[in-house]
């Protein structure tokens, strides 16, 4: 079983965009739900959104309206689209199928 790779991230002003994607191993019991959480702001991992084979999303409140969740099942990769981007958005984010975290992605928010 492989990991989650994750790319995408960087750095951007305030109220830009930025685009990570998660690409899972594919065709495998580990892949159906895909989350994405963050350590931010020197708080513990914390959930921030995910999607259910079905394709049902589920945000936490402090990304909803900036934040949106896709899958391309083709490619085996889900992405995390971020707009409105906020200073307090700094933090690594990590992807996790239904098995295995990514290493993580820093994004870096700046004022």
């Amino acid at each position: 079983q492989v990991r989650p790779v994750q790319s995408g991230g960087g750095s951007v002003q305030a109220g830009g965009s930025l685009k990570l994607s998660c690409a899972v191993s594919g065709g495998t019991r580990c892949n159906f739900d895909v989350s994405w959480y963050r350590e931010a702001g020197g708080k513990e991992r914390e959930f921030v959104a995910a999607i259910e084979n079905d394709g049902t999303t589920t945000y936490e409140d402090f990304v909803k309206g900036r934040f949106t969740v896709s899958r391309d099942s083709a490619k085996n990769t889900v992405y995390l689209l971020m707009n409105s981007l906020k200073p307090e958005d700094t933090g690594m984010y990590f992807c996790k199928d239904s098995c295995y975290w990514g290493r993580g992605t820093q994004v870096t928010v700046s004022s």
